[in-house]
């Protein structure tokens, strides 16, 4: 499939094919903040995070299903993370994690690539943001058919032979409080999707291979990295 992407008409695209805005959140799996170790407690943090870590994937990013995602000279590899994505029905401000579920649409797979960095709390622009960095299934998944969003399990393959195991069971922050967190700052409209975090140990890869993220309840979503 062409890896040519029209990224304004992307940006502009309906909020029932591709979103305004994905909001995606660091440090959400308990694995993946334990594997900071100290680290999260030394300078200029001095502490774990308080409060969500978040950040932006633009339309730039955006690609979907079978998508070719191109890796530019200067990223021989990218760390590939497998996403929960929740997709918004109606506009979220300040909503209560008894009621946050209700402003749900659906789930959706995510894929959140990035080029390999040692900032934590904050990720740099240049390796998140790239272009076609944040592919998605074409399905977004009703909530009613995915009963508990906090007991759904991920599997990432890569050419074939699996390269990771997680389950949203081990989310610091489950789903509605994180809709409520989140929200307790920032509005998310009809259509916007928020990324529950990255498990830990994201597996890197390389132009030429193909990965497929499997989400119990979602399907599946998969890309094939390539050469500029």
């Amino acid at each position: 499939m062409s890896s040519s992407l029209d990224y304004a008409a992307l940006a502009a695209a309906p909020a029932g094919g591709l979103p305004r805005t994905v909001v995606g959140a660091l440090l959400n799996y308990r694995q993946a903040l334990e594997q900071l170790g100290e680290a999260a407690s030394q300078p200029p943090y001095k502490a774990p995070p308080k409060a969500p870590i978040l950040y932006i994937k633009p339309a730039n990013t955006y690609a979907g299903q079978d998508s070719d995602i191109v890796l530019p000279a200067d990223v021989p590899e990218v760390e590939i993370g497998a996403c929960l994505g929740i997709v918004f029905g109606r506009k979220a401000t300040r909503v209560s994690e008894q009621s946050a579920l209700d402003y749900v649409a659906g789930y959706r797979i995510v894929a959140d690539l990035s080029v390999p960095h040692a900032s934590f709390y904050r990720p740099p622009i240049k390796q998140k943001c790239r272009d076609g960095f944040c592919p998605m299934a074409a399905r977004t998944v009703p909530r009613a058919e995915v009963p508990d969003p906090d007991d759904l399990a991920i599997e990432m393959r890569i050419d074939g032979k699996v390269a990771q195991q997680a389950h949203t069971r081990d989310l610091i922050r489950p789903v509605a409080r994180l809709i409520a967190d989140v929200t307790r700052f920032m509005s998310l409209d009809s259509g916007d999707v928020l990324l529950v975090g990255v498990p830990a140990g994201a597996p890197r890869a390389r132009a030429g291979q193909r990965y497929e993220i499997d989400i119990a309840r979602l399907g599946s979503l998969a890309n094939r990295l390539v050469a500029a």
